[in-house]
């Protein structure tokens, strides 16, 4: 997820190291806190994939700075990414939130609403952090008001993922002419 939010950020223009740096971990790293030790390297292999190039410029003291651009390569790997995440980019929250924050780029919008819809179809599965054998167990089964608790900040977010992902879906494709919903 690190490339994809170095490459979502880079998209929208480019940035030096430490701004980019900045921004990916406003964005996970409440979860995955970012270190240099992590992020350089990421860098350092899209760059020589093709995907990113380094430009120095002086800096305010006598170390240059480094401006990190996309080169179309870059772009394009950017966009089918976003069009073909991986099943644990849409089912891992963490993940889908980085995919979520750069779908916008997807120009097309049957892809992003294709992109939406696995998310959607994984949330209305039966799902549980705690099972009785194969049975995914509901808060109201549990005793312990800690876990009764998880699950009930889960439905909870579910609730509302799922009521905003439909609307979405709607505003993204409206109804064909001739359907039933017209």
């Amino acid at each position: 997820m690190l490339e994809l939010a170095i490459l979502g950020f880079l998209y929208d223009a480019p940035l030096h190291g430490y701004e980019l740096r900045k921004r990916i971990t406003a964005l996970t790293g409440h979860v995955r806190p970012v270190a240099e030790s992590t992020l350089y390297p990421a860098i350092k292999r899209l760059e020589k994939a093709g995907l990113l190039v380094r430009e120095s410029q002086p800096g305010r003291a006598a170390a240059p700075r480094h401006v990190l651009s996309l080169t179309d390569a870059g772009r394009q790997d950017l966009l089918q990414r976003l069009a073909e995440p991986a099943q644990q980019d849409i089912t891992d929250e963490n993940r889908w939130f980085t995919v979520l924050a750069f779908l916008r780029h997807l120009p097309d919008a049957p892809a992003r609403a294709a992109v939406l819809r696995r998310r959607l179809e994984f949330l209305e599965q039966p799902a549980s952090f705690f099972y009785e054998g194969d049975r995914p167990l509901r808060a109201e089964e549990l005793d312990d008001p800690y876990r009764r608790g998880i699950l009930t900040i889960a439905r909870a977010t579910s609730k509302a993922e799922l009521t905003w992902l439909r609307s979405r879906l709607q505003e993204d494709l409206p109804p064909r002419r001739g359907t039933p919903e017209e």
